[in-house]
C-alpha cells in the first residue's frame, strides 16, 4: 500500500516480528534449506530497508523480545537481524 506521495508505508514492528518468527519457524521445521533461508532473509532485509520499519529500535526490540523469550526467535537471529538493518 502506498501513501499519497507514492512512498511505501513503513512496516509496523509487530509485523516485522511476525515475519521474522515465520522465517525462523520455516528454517527450524526443515521447510527451507540453508540457501533458501539465506535468500529469504536477505530479501526480507532488503524490503525492510526500502519500506523502513515504523518504529524505533526500542519498539522493534519490544515487539521481538516476547518471541525471543518464547523461543520462537533466537538471540543470534535477532542480533543478525538488527545488525543487517544497521540498528545495532
Amino acid at each position: 500500500m502506498t501513501n499519497p506521495t507514492g512512498d511505501l508505508k513503513p512496516v509496523p514492528p509487530s509485523r516485522v516480528a511476525k515475519e521474522l518468527a515465520h522465517l525462523t519457524s520455516m528454517r527450524r521445521n526443515g521447510e527451507l534449506d540453508r540457501e533458501e533461508y539465506e535468500h529469504k532473509f536477505a530479501r526480507m532485509i532488503s524490503e525492510l530497508r526500502d519500506r523502513r520499519i515504523g518504529g524505533s529500535r526500542q519498539e522493534i526490540h519490544d515487539a521481538i523480545n516476547p518471541l525471543i523469550q518464547a523461543g520462537q526467535i533466537d538471540r543470534v537471529e535477532y542480533e543478525r537481524f538488527i545488525s543487517q538493518l544497521g540498528l545495532g
